[in-house]
């Protein structure tokens, strides 16, 4: 792996700042040197919220993403704001209730993310790690080992939620696997 980019959005309150530090202290586990910055709207719950993860074996010269490898969309709102911004032949995750342009040059995954977080775990506040299992399967083997991962999600959410999110974590695999 050369630099991966990945670009995190939705609305606050998602989580998805949450899941880009996530990822970004397992790359610093596993010896990648690594960045995560993050913005969102004045409003702490529903406005727009974006985070970014740049992950590389070689030193980082820029914090910001300048193209996306992977972009995930939590909202319509994120969707229509952020997807020019992956690289042709990148990879876009987006929920279920995102409605595409139809001239996507990348490869497209959309699942049912928002849905199994409250049908499966009877809560959105595992929307994030769910998005983060499918962030892993998809940006490809041997990256972050798998244990890293989970380690890295235990030391980031409440205790008493700790089983939640690892099952989450294993559910959003799953659903990227189809």
């Amino acid at each position: 792996m050369k630099k991966l980019e990945i670009r995190l959005s939705g609305s606050g309150g998602q989580g998805v700042i949450l899941a880009a530090i996530i990822l970004a202290n397992a790359g610093v586990e596993q010896g990648l040197n690594a960045i995560q910055t993050q913005s969102y709207g004045p409003e702490a719950r529903g406005g727009a919220s974006k985070a970014e993860v740049i992950l590389s074996n070689d030193e980082i010269n820029y914090p910001k993403i300048t193209r996306a490898n992977i972009l995930l969309s939590l909202t319509q709102k994120a969707y229509d704001k952020y997807n020019s911004s992956l690289e042709t032949n990148g990879i876009l995750i987006v929920d279920e209730s995102v409605k595409l342009s139809g001239d996507e040059t990348f490869k497209v995954y959309t699942l049912p993310i928002l849905r199994t977080a409250q049908e499966k775990f009877e809560t959105q506040l595992v929307a994030n790690i769910i998005s983060l299992g499918a962030i892993y399967e998809l940006m490809g083997e041997g990256i972050i080992d798998k244990d890293i991962m989970i380690r890295s999600i235990t030391e980031r959410v409440p205790a008493h939620t700790v089983q939640k999110n690892t099952d989450a974590f294993e559910e959003g695999i799953k659903l990227a696997r189809g």
